[in-house]
């Protein structure tokens, strides 16, 4: 996790996401998330698909109501980076042993005196690209 000055209360906000998302605490929830919060998920096949706060949360409620399993709260803080009120944090999740990993954008703000998370971006792991965005250099003929 990057060492910069950070709000403490970001991985405060991190943390009660992981375990109260979890545990399907849609009180806690409720409270963790901006009402304008969207999940994009990247597929296989290279398409995004954007989820609204409520569908998920009604996942959520179906998943706690139905009885499933709380989910892992498997997950590594990569890194974060806050500018203002507004923050990017990177994590890799897992949320069972029997799902592929991912790694999660968290994009937080702060407009209410607390950290809230308004969107996650959600990318296959592992796949990671090493060092630079860009591919080698090549002289070109």
């Amino acid at each position: 996790m990057t060492r910069q000055s950070i709000d403490p209360a970001i991985g405060q906000l991190i943390s009660d996401v992981v375990n109260k998302g979890s545990a399907y605490d849609l009180d806690a929830m409720d409270k963790l998330y901006t009402s304008d919060e969207s999940y994009l998920i990247l597929g296989g096949d290279g398409q995004v698909t954007r989820v609204g706060r409520g569908e998920m949360m009604a996942e959520f409620r179906a998943r706690r109501d139905e009885g499933d399993a709380p989910l892992s709260t498997e997950h590594r803080i990569l890194h974060v980076e806050q500018q203002g009120n507004h923050a990017t944090a990177i994590l890799y999740r897992r949320m069972s042993p029997e799902h592929p990993a991912a790694m999660y954008e968290l994009r937080l703000r702060n407009e209410t005196g607390r950290w809230q998370v308004a969107g996650e971006t959600v990318t296959p792991w592992p796949g990671g690209i090493d060092g630079s965005v860009l591919p080698p250099r090549r002289r070109a003929a």
